[in-house]
């Protein structure tokens, strides 16, 4: 069952679930949307006593603002307590640190972190919501010098967070001290069964710009990816199942890895990647991450990748860069850009550009990209997009 919420539904996943007749439940948040009424929509009332009885419990969100409704509604299952330990970034380090005894964290609260001593903190660290979605409120520390820096803009942050987001999706009264992991960070959807073991249907690489970018601009996947990390992430997400007891479970989990040990840096439940994006699957593999999950399905991996070309299959997020009054946006030549984002080069493919309503959130458009190499990857994430605001 999809339980739909803001701040977006793709029109890929809207017609997914219109062609294989998945239920949506019909709540206010989905009115809001409004949706294909051509939809199998359940009433809540209809929807608590399917998944009770065992029908149609299989719950995926398009969003984390569903998770209010989840925990109110479906108190009766094990989905409260299997987000409440991944949205805990406290709770969830304890659970594992059994597979990493040696891994530093702390949790404090907000009204501490003025008055805790730097001196007795373990650098590099990074300071981050226990509760969270995204990079929001995320800050790496390399020293002392950052420390108080960072303690000078939480607070006014924090504001702004409150604004944006529930507190299901972003509780800033609590933070999470962590060591920093160091490694290249990657993304990873995968859905947990019935029986606890996980099923990858997509890994992504996250590139940054610099040691201090946290943004969530660009992410990518490409067969080499899959043929290195598969079998590896594989084997750490079953740890991770057990531990945490995942049980037909969808989820984003964020990581970072080196040649020592993969690390996750968090899990998002109930999802996969944010905004649709995980919709990148149906571009790079040729499959379907709903279906997947609600039939059950397991990629297979060795068919897919015999088939796959060697490009880089990307969605990156057009984002504000903190500009508030945008009148309008040239999408013509923003377009242009992500089909060739370096000059002289081999040209990309811009499979598909979605707009969003920039006057009301952060980001001014979402795209699916295929990139020849990594230089057209850092062009991307380099960009200016100013260039293409009417302010």
């Amino acid at each position: 069952m999809f339980l739909l919420d803001k701040p977006y539904v793709s029109s890929y996943l809207e017609d997914t679930a219109l062609k294989y007749g998945f239920p949506v439940l019909k709540n206010a948040a989905a009115d809001d949307l409004e949706l294909n009424p051509e939809l199998n929509f359940y009433c809540e009332g209809y929807a608590v006593n399917q998944i009770r009885e065992g029908k149609d419990n299989l719950v995926y969100c398009n969003s984390e603002n569903a998770i209010d409704w989840i925990t109110k509604n479906l108190d009766f299952t094990d989905i409260p307590r299997q987000i409440s330990l991944c949205k805990d970034k406290f709770q969830f380090r304890k659970l594992i640190s059994n597979i990493y005894p040696d891994f530093y964290f702390r949790e404090v609260l907000v009204d501490e972190i003025e008055t805790l001593d730097a001196k007795a903190l373990k650098f590099p660290l990074v300071l981050k919501p226990k509760v969270g979605f995204l990079s929001f409120g995320v800050y790496p520390v390399y020293n002392e010098a950052d420390w108080q820096n960072i303690v000078k803009t939480v607070k006014t942050d924090i504001e702004k967070y409150k604004e944006i987001f529930p507190k299901s999706v972003v509780n800033t009264s609590s933070f999470i001290i962590e060591e920093m992991i160091e490694g290249d960070e990657f993304a990873v959807d995968v859905y947990f069964d019935s029986g606890n073991k996980p099923v990858i249907l997509n890994i992504y690489k996250h590139p940054f710009v610099s040691k201090d970018d946290v943004s969530d601009r660009l992410y990518f996947t490409s067969k080499a990816i899959m043929k290195q990390y598969l079998e590896k992430f594989e084997t750490l997400l079953e740890k991770i199942g057990e531990a945490l007891k995942l049980k037909n479970f969808p989820c984003h989990i964020e990581l970072r890895s080196n040649e020592k040990a993969s690390i996750p840096i968090e899990i998002n439940p109930m999802r996969f990647a944010g905004w649709c994006l995980c919709d990148l699957a149906h571009y790079a593999f040729d499959i379907n991450p709903y279906v997947y999950y609600f039939e059950q399905k397991r990629p297979d991996w060795d068919k897919i990748l015999q088939n796959m070309d060697d490009g880089l299959y990307c969605f990156t997020i057009g984002d504000n860069q903190g500009i508030k009054d945008i009148k309008n946006v040239d999408y013509e030549a923003y377009a242009k850009f992500l089909a060739a984002p370096v000059e002289n080069s081999i040209q990309g493919k811009l499979f598909e550009l979605r707009k969003i309503d920039y006057k009301n959130f952060p980001i001014f458009a979402l795209a699916f990209i295929k990139l020849p190499n990594e230089q057209s990857v850092q062009s991307v994430l380099k960009k200016d997009f100013r260039e293409y605001f009417e302010v």
